[in-house]
């Protein structure tokens, strides 16, 4: 029997997922914080309670996402591009197009049926189409971030927000909201901004197909259906979209034991 267990530590949030012969039998999802080492405790030890398995039962831990290298109980670490692509397959095995959108960057990845990458774009150098844009904005309307994707549902005539930067973004939607658009008209225009940023990422690695979204922004219906309209497509999501990356590692961990 093999135990193992993949972290993946991004900016929002830790994810741990642990894996007992190749099935999931836990996995914890909590803020990351101000501290990722003790996010990454935390989420691995919410992880084993629920499993009710000791950590040393683990046999392998994978370490991915931005604070990977400072996890001091990891074995190893590796990309999260290649442990989303990888998690993804496990989660929906016909996916061919990966879109993840997380708190601070977004990633379209091309693979192939068996999980591995063969092309892959990241947006990590502005806060535009990603959920921290989407926070922003939120904040600037008055709304709760989980009301921000059914109030974009409710739009009749959506806004549009010309501005590619976050700052400029919410400017330009208080200076629209100060003349009189709805705040649901005005959320719905900055969703769409966002989908037209990630589905130009994923047009440019070729033929779109079997897409699966992952991520936090995963669970925003009002995101989703602004990425099927502009790709024309149908998105799966995962059960639990956000543990894509760290079932991805916990794979690779199962894999570094058969070798």
């Amino acid at each position: 029997m093999t135990t193992v267990a993949g972290i993946d530590i991004g900016a929002g949030t830790a994810k741990t997922v642990i894996l007992t012969d190749r099935r999931i039998v836990s996995y914890s999802v909590l803020p990351t914080g101000g501290d990722s080492v003790e996010a990454a405790r935390k989420t691995l030890e919410g992880s084993l309670k629920k499993a009710d398995i000791l950590f040393t039962d683990l046999q392998q831990i994978i370490a991915t996402g931005y604070s990977r290298n400072i996890v001091p109980f990891a074995n190893k670490t590796m990309t999260e591009i290649t442990c989303h692509a990888r998690g993804a397959n496990f989660l929906i095995p016909q996916a061919r197009t990966v879109i993840d959108i997380g708190c601070q960057d977004s990633k379209a990845i091309k693979i192939n049926e068996r999980g591995m990458v063969t092309n892959f774009m990241m947006n990590d150098k502005c806060a535009a189409g990603t959920g921290r844009f989407i926070e922003v904005i939120a904040q600037a309307l008055g709304l709760r971030i989980e009301d921000v994707g059914p109030a974009a549902l409710t739009s009749k005539d959506y806004c549009e927000i010309s501005s590619t930067c976050t700052v400029f973004a919410e400017t330009e939607i208080i200076s629209q909201r100060a003349q009189g658009r709805s705040r649901e008209d005005l959320i719905a225009g900055a969703l769409k901004s966002i989908a037209r940023r990630v589905s130009i990422m994923v047009s440019n690695l070729g033929q779109v197909e079997q897409v699966v979204f992952t991520g936090g922004v995963a669970k925003n219906v009002g995101v989703k259906k602004a990425l099927e309209e502009a790709l024309g497509v149908d998105i799966i999501i995962p059960g639990e979209p956000q543990i894509a990356g760290a079932l991805g590692a916990a794979i690779f961990a199962d894999d570094e034991l058969k070798k």
